[in-house]
């Protein structure tokens, strides 16, 4: 079994309070001193794994009494995820913005892990070429809008 390393026990750190109040509320230099690791691989972990894609948003407070505040972001139903989803999508999709979307379309039991996976086979800089970050809007938007229409 592989070994977690620092920045995964950050990320499992704060999935479990999420977990036990619904947010997140943490100091940086506090948690950075809890973990013994620079301030910045808070940040890290924060911009990595905490992201919109993932359904997370995030609010800091920079300053003396400044926080971060990370709360999972809930919708009534799928067709409330998925208009969100479609609103945010842009001209242009990274590898990881998608991998991250069809994650979170997976941990929200829109799709099944194997339709993740094919998505993600079909997904990547090496199948879709030049042009791959537009394709992959194109594909992510069309996606969403059929799982839409579907009443996933």
């Amino acid at each position: 079994m592989p070994t977690k390393n620092t920045s995964d026990n950050i990320e499992e750190y704060i999935k479990e309070i999420l977990a036990q109040s619904g947010f997140a509320e943490i100091k940086r230099s506090s948690l950075a001193d809890f973990f013994q690791v620079v301030p910045s691989q808070i940040n890290y972990v924060i911009k990595t794994r905490f992201t919109e894609s993932r359904g997370y948003s995030v609010e800091s407070k920079r300053g003396g009494g400044g926080y971060i505040r990370i709360v999972k972001i809930s919708f009534s139903d799928h067709h409330q995820l998925l208009g969100n989803l479609m609103a945010n999508v842009g001209e242009t999709v990274s590898q990881t913005v998608f991998s991250d979307m069809v994650q979170y379309l997976f941990d929200e039991g829109v799709i099944s892990e194997r339709e993740g996976n094919l998505m993600l086979a079909m997904s990547t800089d090496d199948v879709l070429g030049a042009d791959a970050a537009h394709i992959r809007a194109n594909m992510l938007l069309k996606l969403l809008q059929r799982l839409d229409r579907k009443g996933c």
